[in-house]
């Protein structure tokens, strides 16, 4: 490749990290004079590249909002990186109803990759592991995805169809106060304005959101990630589970994170170690509670279970069974 056109090349990967671009930078990192980077310049507005000038003391050079994509520069490292990230988000569920399109993405960036980057990524994907399998996840439509992250933005309300659990369907006005990815899903939290109470909502069941005229004022409070660990916490489920634990909070969130239980922390005397063990209360909801006493011997660590009384039988089962199984020889 001639020099002059790999340094027009350079410019606008330069360009295209952000920002205003003096000129006085452009020609030290291109090795030129000034008048050589406005002829570039000039070169990349003939390929219809977006360029435009910002006059004054801090003025320079800067890529504009053009109706057509310019081409994008990726150094070998950016393309390596947004090629993991591709994998990543595609194994842990964090894609569009539209599924090829990383797909597709990562083959046109493979196609263009230098040959001897091509074969360092994939040695590292041969050697690459997971500790857990990848799942199966409805997905949210895209433009849903970015409408609501608009509103969120602009504190804009919104107007949404929405299917719940028990596929019973609503048309609902939400305050969306963020965006938040868990566990392969993607939420989002904010008002309810017909009943006033603060909801969560899974996006992939969300049919289509309309932005709605006014504004809104999101209140203080958790941040987002926190409000949706705490609506998993205390959602309606069959049973409600009521324990007092011996232990520190960081045993007992080990085996049963914010997602799964909400924890009482009582006020520590005088003089005691917030770090020490005590007994903390314990409160979580669930559809099921067989899969409890598995974790609550998995704690070890003294409980008391105060309610339901069904929790108490399946405890006592599992010690039975444990208790069996040891005297055989």
């Amino acid at each position: 490749m001639p020099r002059p056109t790999g340094r027009v090349l350079t410019l606008l990967e330069l360009l295209q990290s952000g920002g205003t671009r003096t000129v006085a930078e452009l020609a030290d990192r291109l090795g030129v004079e000034g008048r050589t980077v406005r002829r570039y310049v000039n070169q990349l507005i003939d390929l219809d590249v977006p360029v435009e000038s910002v006059r004054g003391r801090y003025g320079g050079y800067r890529l504009a909002p053009g109706y057509r994509l310019p081409p994008l520069m990726l150094s070998d490292d950016e393309a390596l990186a947004v090629l993991l990230g591709l994998v990543a988000g595609r194994r842990a569920g964090l894609t569009t109803t539209d599924r090829t399109a990383s797909e597709t993405a990562s083959a046109k960036i493979r196609r263009v990759l230098p040959k001897h980057v091509a074969r360092r990524l994939d040695t590292l994907l041969e050697a690459l592991a997971f500790t857990d399998q990848p799942g199966e996840f409805d997905t949210p439509d895209g433009e849903v995805l970015l409408t609501i992250a608009d509103a969120v933005r602009h504190r804009r309300p919104l107007s949404i169809r929405y299917t719940d659990r028990d596929g019973r369907r609503s048309e609902r006005t939400l305050h969306a106060y963020a965006i938040v990815a868990h566990a392969g899903r993607w939420y989002v939290t904010g008002e309810d304005a017909r009943i006033s109470e603060d909801r969560t909502f899974r996006l992939d069941r969300i049919a289509d959101a309309r932005p709605l005229p006014g504004s809104f004022e999101t209140p203080v409070g958790p941040d987002p990630a926190q409000r949706l660990l705490s609506a998993f916490a205390t959602a309606g489920y069959r049973y409600e589970v009521t324990l007092r634990i011996h232990g520190t909070v960081e045993q007992i969130r080990a085996r049963l994170p914010a997602s799964v239980a909400s924890l009482e922390e009582d006020a520590p005397v005088a003089g005691e170690d917030r770090a020490a063990e005590r007994w903390l209360r314990v409160e979580l909801r669930a559809e099921r509670l067989d899969w409890l006493p598995p974790v609550l011997a998995s704690l070890d660590r003294p409980f008391v279970i105060e309610r339901p009384d069904e929790l108490r039988d399946l405890v006592t089962a599992l010690a039975d069974r444990l208790t069996t199984c040891a005297r055989r020889a």
